[in-house]
């Protein structure tokens, strides 16, 4: 071994050894702070998956360990894309739900690896290398679209700063590993290439890690909804000591402007065309609506207003031969498949139902 083999292969191993303590960390501070919360669970098979893979990296694991017991270990490795997507929609959707779809996914990823290992590398079927390799970049994709869904309607700041984070180091690292990969021989990543995708990994990681920790356990978990969009049932208001008194003006204008200007009749109403109606940046908006109505989700505070208009008029005898899908543009919504089922996960029965109910 030459003598610059020592130092990287024992720097390689610190940097695991961190990024392995790190992972561990996470997934015990995410336990016993929220133990229930579907995060921590997605979170902590991600975290296992990874152990696996950094492990089972390491260019001496590479080179020693005969190549039918690495198969294991290699599909869990590239399974742990899938679960990186799932994990992402566990910490940002607040409907989120597991879903057949979720197991499907991961299990045909690492089934498709392990057919993949057994039929060896220079005599599998180049259409399922060809998928396999795409896997990362498939997910990478889907991790995107998933942290970047409901982004202009998150109220959470430091959640939206989360997303931002996510996107960005998920994706950048996804696609260099990917390149470094495709390069490579069979697959295999060199000494500098394994390291530096330890190292990378290791920023990520520490970079969630301390975001997460810094949130508050209501900035992250929200009241169960299953049907979206969600339907905030008593927001949390942060105390009135940690409130910013020069938004009391804005939290006025804003009552006005959606109790008695009617704002939320606006056909594609978004926090920025609010912000620009009342003369306020969007952040201020953003601000008030979140720590001082206790709403996480733009979308659910303004159905929220729509939803109420609905249930008036449903339940207005004088208006009773009018139909449902009227009542439903006329309080803003834009057709009748989210106004139902908005409304339904709002109280629990259909438009009809609750009409029937009332005026009978």
């Amino acid at each position: 071994m030459s003598e610059q083999a020592v130092p990287l292969s024992l720097l390689d191993a610190a940097l695991r050894g961190a990024l392995l303590i790190t992972l561990l960390l996470l997934v015990s501070e995410m336990r016993r702070r929220l133990p229930q919360w579907r995060a921590t669970r997605v979170g902590t098979l991600m975290a296992m998956g990874l152990c696996v893979q950094i492990i089972s990296a390491t260019p001496w694991f590479e080179a020693s360990i005969p190549w039918a017991w690495q198969a294991p270990a290699v599909a869990v490795s590239v399974g742990n894309a899938a679960l990186f997507w799932v994990f992402v929609q566990a910490l940002f959707l607040d409907d989120f739900k597991w879903t057949a779809w979720h197991v499907s996914a991961w299990l045909a990823v690492v089934a498709l690896t392990l057919w993949n290992c057994a039929t060896g590398w220079q005599h599998a079927h180049h259409v399922a290398l060809a998928l396999q390799r795409a896997v990362p970049l498939v997910f990478a994709v889907l991790v995107v679209v998933t942290a970047s869904r409901q982004w202009q309607s998150d109220l959470v700041e430091s959640r939206r700063r989360l997303r931002r984070f996510i996107v960005v180091t998920g994706t950048a690292y996804t696609l260099t590993m990917l390149a470094l990969r495709l390069a490579s021989p069979h697959g295999r990543l060199s000494d500098a290439s394994s390291m530096l995708d330890v190292a990378l990994l290791l920023a990520i990681v520490g970079g969630a890690a301390l975001k997460l920790i810094r949130m508050q356990g209501l900035e992250l978990v929200a009241a169960p909804a299953s049907i979206e969009p969600v339907i905030d049932e008593k927001p949390a208001v942060t105390p009135p000591d940690r409130l910013d008194v020069d938004d009391e003006p804005l939290e006025q204008a804003l009552h006005h402007a959606m109790t008695q200007d009617h704002a939320y009749r606006t056909e594609d109403l978004t926090v920025a065309s609010l912000a620009q109606r009342l003369k306020t940046p969007e952040y201020r908006l953003r601000r008030v609506i979140n720590q001082r109505l206790g709403h996480r989700n733009f979308n659910a505070y303004v159905n929220g207003f729509r939803i109420d208009e609905a249930k008036a008029a449903l339940a207005n005898p004088a208006q009773r031969e009018l139909p449902v899908l009227s009542i439903a543009l006329e309080s803003g919504f834009q057709s009748i498949g989210p106004f139902n089922r908005a409304f339904k996960a709002a109280t629990g029965l259909t438009p009809t139902e609750f009409r029937k109910e009332t005026c009978d």
